[in-house]
């Protein structure tokens, strides 16, 4: 899966899950402020994330990210290493 894909497929549940314009979720933006994240809903993105793309997540693993490009690399990178390692 592209980031490309990875994108159009987690901003729906974004937009969705946590009551969010579409508008806002830029790049640049900020992913905890914008989507108003607290440890609750760190725990829903990780069961988001771990349902929709076959992934483990940890609430360690968003200690550097600040922005939704980031998130994008963190789950496009994960996405990798794992099908990586499946086809290895």
């Amino acid at each position: 899966m592209t980031k490309t894909e990875i994108i159009e497929k987690i901003i729906p549940f974004l937009v969705e899950e946590f009551e969010v314009e579409v508008d806002l979720i830029k790049p640049e933006a900020n992913l905890h402020e914008t989507l108003q994240l607290d440890s609750l809903d760190y725990i829903d993105l990780i069961v988001i994330i771990e349902s929709s793309f076959n992934i483990n997540v940890t609430y360690e693993d968003f200690q550097n990210i600040k922005s939704f490009d980031d998130f994008y690399c963190f789950l496009d990178s994960k996405m990798n290493t794992s099908q990586t390692s499946i086809t290895n």
